[in-house]
């Protein structure tokens, strides 16, 4: 099948996304900051209570063996430190950094809440707690930590924002997401790009209806806002509301005329009503103004080949070949093409690499 919309995918590509978010954060703040002695000052002002400062080179061996990826044997070290003196200053924090690099979030977020206790001001510890819950699939308890973080600067970090907005989204917190999308995006909060961006996150989490009433909305507040009727126009095509999506498509057209995808969506709903020549139309114009995405390719020759002239679909279909020679659906449909084409060893080749190909990404997890 022609690839539509593909909802499921683009949520493992977002969480994928944000996993690397994380730990490119987390790699950051783990190490060369995460010294007691790096702390802020302020803590040598507190209470004759706080633990004697412990010499940078305490936790040198640790910081070591987490940057080799031995995470077993630093808590190890941080353990036997804990029972040597439970009281040394930033030991919470460092177990709640290797418990986070071995991804044991659960852990890493009771570490990280101990040491935000015992020192409030030790923002990473804030910071990299609400990561930990947020991957902990506990995203309501990430939000106040999260929260804070984005107090600390007069511009968020874009990161923190994007995470803090899926929290939102996630705990069903519709209008605080868009708050922190539009913060993200250096955009007010209540304009129609940020209802925008917020309806692009929804339909990533797969929450379709507040999706579309969030471009609705995008839409009424700036009709001529780019992307808002594509947007809207991909929604409908995967819910295979035809018409719908043809007039958002061609909205979208009518302000962004130069953008090849609204060409490429537009041929495809074209397509489900079998009008082959108006889609072909649309493909060509796609093609020229964008000629390095392989869909309008796929599309074109899926269109030809319905039209019966299966020459000129083989060209289409080898052309994304060429440029993406992992793709299932092209094959499979080359070795449809080449089987009308009376070219039965061809078609076999093709059909068979079709085939490896999907079982080796139904094989991914």
């Amino acid at each position: 099948m022609l690839e539509r919309f593909p909802m499921p995918q683009l949520k493992r590509h977002a969480l994928a996304i944000t996993i690397m978010i994380v730990a490119c954060l987390a790699y950051a703040s783990s190490f060369g900051q995460t010294l007691p002695a790096q702390q802020s000052s302020k803590l040598g002002e507190n209470s004759s209570a706080a633990a004697p400062h412990p010499a940078p080179s305490v936790f040198a061996d640790v910081h070591r063996l987490m940057q080799q990826g031995k995470y077993d044997e630093a808590l190890e070290q941080l353990q036997s430190l804990a029972v040597q003196n439970p009281k040394i200053e930033g030991l919470h924090h460092e177990l709640g950094a290797a418990y986070y690099k071995k991804g044991n979030y659960s852990k890493a977020a009771e570490e990280f809440k101990q040491a935000t206790q015992a020192n409030p001001e030790d923002r990473e510890a804030v910071q990299l707690l609400g990561l930990s819950d947020y991957l902990a699939g506990r995203p309501a308890e990430a939000i106040p930590y999260l929260e804070r973080v984005q107090t600390w600067y007069s511009f968020a970090n874009v990161d923190a924002s994007y995470i803090l907005g899926i929290c939102h989204i996630q705990a069903k917190d519709y209008p605080h997401a868009r708050v922190a999308f539009a913060r993200m995006f250096d955009v007010p909060a209540d304009s129609a790009s940020s209802y925008l961006f917020t309806a692009r996150m929804l339909l990533r989490q797969e929450f379709d209806p507040i999706a579309e009433e969030y471009a609705q909305k995008a839409a009424a507040l700036d009709p001529k806002l780019p992307l808002v009727h594509f947007l809207l126009g991909e929604l409908y095509l995967y819910k295979s509301r035809i018409p719908e999506a043809i007039s958002e498509l061609q909205k979208e057209l009518a302000n962004n005329p130069a953008y090849a995808p609204a060409y490429y969506k537009l041929a495809d709903a074209y397509t489900r009503i079998q009008k082959f020549d108006d889609a072909e139309r649309l493909l060509q114009r796609s093609i020229w103004l964008d000629a390095t995405s392989t869909g309008p390719y796929i599309l074109m020759g899926k269109v030809l080949e319905k039209k019966g002239e299966f020459d000129l679909a083989a060209r289409a279909l080898q052309r994304a070949a060429a440029m993406d020679p992992n793709n299932s659906i092209t094959h499979h449909l080359l070795g449809q093409t080449y089987r009308d084409l009376g070219r039965p060893e061809d078609a076999e080749r093709e059909l068979k690499i079709a085939e490896q190909l999907q079982q080796n990404e139904n094989k991914k997890p």
